[in-house]
């Protein structure tokens, strides 16, 4: 694993080109960590997730690292809470993109999909292939797809196993853009950047309420907001709340503390 942090971005590369970035106990553990890392650190306001090289975001599970063996056989209450790639049940309360550069098969796309957003390489290539090989997407692929699909759509790409394109899955409402390989990226550290640019208590918060009702969790009327309160008013009692009216009424940029 590789993390870089820039301009209150933490970039973390799966840094496994020779096996298509494949998931083994160090990938997981170092996912896991780094998104740690990211909710703890008060200068991590985005994270992009990303593979290494030109050909795979992640390719899914180490098959052959399970066939030896390498991963652990005793569960650890740590690492293993946070689900597979230690991503899968690791929700956090700042923005996560993908930056998916190549196929995203198997766990590869349940990392996707368990990210707030994706920016796609216009090569890349979405599927759950585990049904051919005689296994679940048990990594909250089955689970996540019918939320983001129409039903029939879902249960046809859990259950044949093909894959789809980018353009696909952006014409579906799973992908945020699709752009050049080489610009992939980029791409995504924009979109980070643009996000990065508010301010970051009120970002947290508003992924956290908006996480609270995704799905098919439908609260009653206003049950978000009341059940988000303690959130809302952490937000309007700092610092940067009321710099943005400030820096509004001074035609200037805001500054924001975060606190």
């Amino acid at each position: 694993m590789l993390t870089e942090l820039s301009e209150h971005i933490l970039i973390v590369t799966i840094n496994r080109p020779d096996t298509l970035n494949a998931v083994n106990q160090a990938v997981w553990d170092g996912l896991g960590d780094a998104l740690d890392r990211a909710q703890t650190d008060p200068a991590v306001r985005v994270v992009v997730i990303t593979g290494a090289g030109d050909r795979a975001f992640c390719a899914g599970a180490d098959l052959k690292a399970i066939a030896r063996h390498e991963f652990r056989t005793v569960p650890h209450p740590h690492y293993d809470a946070w689900g597979f790639a230690g991503v899968a049940t690791h929700p956090i309360g700042k923005p996560v993109i993908a930056a998916v550069n190549g196929i995203a098969f198997g766990g590869g796309w349940e990392i996707a999909l368990a990210c707030d957003m994706v920016v796609a390489a216009d090569t890349a290539r979405f599927a759950f292939p585990e049904v051919k090989r005689g296994l679940v997407a048990g990594g909250g692929g089955a689970l996540r797809l019918p939320r983001r699909l129409p039903p029939a759509l879902a249960m046809e790409i859990l259950l044949t196993g093909d894959p789809i394109d980018a353009q696909h899955a952006a014409r579906w409402g799973l992908v945020n853009a699709v752009l050049p390989q080489v610009q992939v990226l980029a791409g995504a550290l924009d979109l980070a950047g643009r996000i990065a640019a508010n301010a970051p208590l009120a970002v947290q918060a508003t992924k956290r309420i908006a996480a609270g009702i995704e799905g098919d969790r439908v609260p009653a009327e206003d049950a978000g907001w009341l059940s988000n309160a303690h959130e809302l008013s952490l937000v309007l009692r700092s610092e940067d709340a009321a710099e943005g009216p400030r820096s509004f009424a001074e035609k200037r940029t805001p500054v924001w503390q975060g606190r």
